[in-house]
């Protein structure tokens, strides 16, 4: 290999005059050796790439007779019998075997609903292994799922990626996720410019990624990215879904390219594809065609024309090898006797030249699994950061601790969201303008027995509204869903390091937040406490906002459907509301219902707030001698009449009552409301510990709730 200084600095370009590309960790020591013999040099470069990988420790994936079927229900036009089984058996695979090597490019075909996404996902033990009936073995070695996760990678048919993040951004988080700490950054950042050049994405590596409202890469460099995330660590063996769907035919081929680099530096390429073009067969090593779930040809692309021609419907000259097979078999699957004979013949021909290709294997050594792992290694593949001679067994299934993760997830959450501000800014906005519309309803409530009623309804709505406010975080987790089952998929971080770092990220907000509510209302509607009385209030409402945001993020872990899930959100916050002791006080609940109001998120915020109002020392009096006539029909009578009752009370009862005297404080309001059970910090302290709560309820639906397997 020799490096070749560009007179461009801007132009980069990978060369290769041999079949084989070198690895991620081989092209990065020679970028790195380059630099050291210039240290002056410029950070472009063009890569003459003449060495040969050791193929001295070759990897065979071997699948022997995979099965899977789903039970399907059966749709009856009548019921004649109501006792039978409506549930009916679908295979998906049917005995499907082959083989993958190192350095090819294994392509599954097929129409729609033939078993291509089915196949792939078994390989990638994305299926229940008590579902899937069969064997999958790498070097004759039984593949463990623990060691699956840390040797392959698989991209999803979607491109899941953050949209305000640069190609490169995202391509240094990943790095930062899959690479070890014991890389420095800089090693990590010139990993991630050798794999910038060899996904040809130099020209867009500054550019966002963009969505349906931001303008960013191309739909095949968007594809490429998604690639490149998932190999950032070299791996051993790549799963893809369909990676050319949706792309043009330029597009495609450019991402298939892409694949036979990655596959000739030593890796196994598997892949799904619906329809190849004639580039991209010629770069394609091994297809498996599939119909309903069975094989009915594998082999080389070669070995297309002498099978179909031997079948009896040879392929014409000038056209398309795979697209005449995928016509024939759609043609046979409408026919009477479907593709039977198909498969049948190719059972016939795999058996006659399974002789042929014994011999030719049986000059090359076969290694096991272990010295072969050890080997890619030492060569530079499987990142981490670990010297030459590292074994299998010394690949970590987590390469980071949790810090780092928590670390590099909270910057990349808070680097996309930085570059959206409207987010924030609309939810700022819709906090400030509800702020300033119950500032002006309840402008300087008095302390009479209407002022009582007012504060009550303004408790009431201000912290239900703090909870409503919190549904937006719905569509939060639902976005970056299936990033997170990707990315969790194969180890790239713990569970818990996503809950944590999302945890703490949100705070700020949070707290920004509830004190513009709190600066906004507290003097305005002229609340008692003071200084002391605001900052409980304050803190109040930072809880309030922390167990909203807890629980919508917790049902957004559960529901996987936005208006499904604003739908379930609304509801039940309005079921916390009517249980919060407002709209009927504790002891007026049907004893049937009390466990809702135990349960219900608003009780806690509004009694605390209330005690913080009304629970004062000296005590203030709401409701003075003649006063306890409002709201009732002798609220119309003259006042001269109404002291004069007050008298003849006072007789009755032998107590004293004037005009002035207070008849109903604080005290007696909350009495009157039933909150006598907890005092106003025990309130804080458990709406806090129902935002912990329901944090962790989050964490169990993404650890349990999140496989990403079929059963």
């Amino acid at each position: 290999m020799e490096l070749v200084q560009l007179p461009n600095p801007t132009a980069t370009r990978i060369r290769s005059r041999t079949g084989f590309s070198p690895t991620l960790g081989e092209l990065l020591k020679h970028v790195e050796d380059a630099q050291n013999d210039n240290p002056n040099a410029p950070t472009q470069h063009v890569l003459d790439l003449n060495s040969t990988p050791n193929s001295s420790h070759p990897f065979v994936l071997s699948f022997t007779n995979l099965t899977y079927s789903v039970k399907v229900r059966r749709k009856e036009n009548d019921a004649t019998d109501a006792k039978t089984d409506n549930a009916a058996t679908k295979i998906l695979l049917n005995d499907i075997s082959g083989e993958a090597r190192d350095g090819e490019i294994m392509a599954v075909l097929g129409a729609s609903g033939s078993g291509k996404s089915t196949l792939i996902d078994a390989l990638a033990d994305r299926i229940s292994k008590e579902s899937l009936k069969g064997s999958i073995t790498l070097n004759g070695d039984v593949l463990e799922s623990r060691m699956l996760k840390v040797i392959s990678a698989y991209v999803m048919q979607d491109d899941l990626l953050f949209p305000m993040l640069t190609v490169e951004e995202t391509l240094m988080f990943s790095a930062e996720f899959r690479l070890p700490r014991s890389l420095s950054r800089s090693k990590k950042k010139a990993r991630v410019h050798a794999l910038i050049d060899q996904l040809g994405l130099r020209n867009a590596a500054t550019t966002v990624i963009g969505d349906e409202g931001h303008r960013g890469v191309s739909g095949g460099e968007r594809r490429r990215v998604s690639i490149g995330i998932d190999i950032i660590h070299d791996p051993i063996v790549l799963f893809l879904d369909e990676p050319t769907s949706g792309l043009d035919s330029t597009s495609a081929f450019m991402v298939v390219k892409v694949l036979q680099r990655i596959a000739q530096s030593g890796s196994i390429v598997i892949m799904s594809i619906h329809q190849p073009s004639y580039r991209i067969l010629g770069l394609l090593d091994r297809l498996i065609f599939l119909s309903h779930g069975q094989t009915v040809f594998s082999g080389s692309p070669a070995n297309l024309p002498p099978f179909f021609s031997e079948f009896g419907h040879p392929i014409p000259e000038n056209e398309n090898r795979t697209e005449f097979a995928l016509d024939l078999i759609r043609e046979l699957e409408e026919a009477p006797g479907g593709t039977k004979g198909l498969v049948d013949f190719n059972k016939q021909w795999q058996l006659k030249n399974k002789r042929i290709s014994e011999k030719t294997l049986s000059g090359i050594p076969k290694v096991s699994l272990k010295d072969a792992i050890s080997a890619s290694i030492s060569r530079g593949k499987l990142v981490s950061g670990a010297p030459a001679g590292t074994t299998a067994s010394s690949v970590h299934t987590f390469v980071n601790p949790f810090w780092i993760e928590m670390a590099v997830i909270a910057k990349r959450s808070l680097t996309n969201s930085r570059r959206m501000p409207e987010l924030f800014g609309i939810r700022l906005g819709a906090v400030l303008v509800t702020g300033a519309i119950l500032a002006t309803m309840f402008y300087h409530l008095d302390n009479s027995p209407k002022g009582v009623q007012e504060r009550l309804g303004f408790f009431a709505f201000a912290m239900s509204t703090t909870f409503y406010t919190c549904a937006e975080a719905i569509p939060v987790f639902l976005q970056e869903r299936y990033i997170f089952m990707r990315e969790t998929a194969y180890n790239a971080y713990r569970r818990s390091s996503y809950v944590l770092a999302h945890s703490i990220i949100s705070v700020p907000s949070l707290v920004f937040l509830s004190f513009a509510f709190a600066a906004t209302t507290f003097w305005a509607v002229g609340l008692a406490g003071g200084t002391t009385g605001f900052l409980f209030y304050f803190l109040t409402i930072v809880a309030s906002f922390w167990a909203g945001s807890s629980f919508v993020t917790f049902l957004s872990g559960v529901v996987s459907h936005v208006m499904l899930g604003f739908t379930v959100v609304v509801a039940i916050l309005a079921y916390f509301l009517l249980f919060s002791g407002f709209f009927i006080s504790r002891d007026r609940i049907p004893p049937y219902w009390i466990w809702f109001h135990y349960i219900s998120l608003v009780k806690y915020p509004y009694e605390g707030v209330l005690q913080n109002e009304f629970d004062l020392n000296p005590p203030r009096c709401f409701v003075r001698g003649t006063q306890m006539f409002d709201s009732t029909p002798l609220m119309e009578v003259p006042e001269a009449l109404k002291v004069e009752l007050l008298k003849s009370m006072s007789k009755t009862l032998g107590i004293n009552i004037t005009s002035s005297t207070c008849v109903i404080t604080g005290a007696d309001v909350l009495k009157q409301q039933g909150v006598t059970q907890l005092s106003k910090w025990n309130c804080l302290w458990i709406t806090l510990a129902w935002g912990f709560f329901f944090r962790f309820l989050f964490y169990l639906t993404l650890l349990f709730g999140s496989k990403n397997r079929r059963r």
